[in-house]
């Protein structure tokens, strides 16, 4: 059994955050399983990332120090991914390239700010591998 059961970002506008998600996710092979009226819901083979606004009605926040680790099934992938996010309005936080600090070797990764803030990873060969 997985430890995580799902993750969700909070944002305001939900369609706009979906198209940009659906974006990015297509070359890691994520998509749109669910929407409805104040949410959208992506993974693979069952539901494992939402998009919501938050509960507290409150205006959403990226967090310090927090972020969104997508797996990617090569390194293409990742890098696909990154520039379909690039070209979809995220800002670079870290180019397509091996990650020296992680605790297993080979590991490739790049980093993105979605259009909210929050800080995403694309990675090939991180924990999940």
């Amino acid at each position: 059994m997985t430890v995580i059961d799902h993750l969700s970002l909070g944002t305001a506008d939900i369609a706009t955050a979906r198209d940009f998600y659906a974006r990015m996710f297509e070359p890691l092979g994520i998509t749109c399983l669910a929407e409805g009226d104040g949410f959208a819901a992506f993974g693979r083979d069952r539901v494992a990332f939402l998009l919501l606004p938050p509960f507290d009605g409150k205006p959403a926040s990226a967090g310090n120090g927090a972020h969104v680790a997508f797996a990617a099934p090569s390194r293409d992938a990742v890098e696909a991914a990154h520039a379909a996010g690039l070209e979809a309005g995220a800002r670079d936080e870290g180019a397509p390239g091996v990650r020296e600090a992680y605790p297993m070797p080979d590991v490739y990764a790049a980093y993105l700010r979605d259009p909210w803030g929050n800080k995403i990873e694309l990675v090939h060969g991180g924990f999940s591998a």
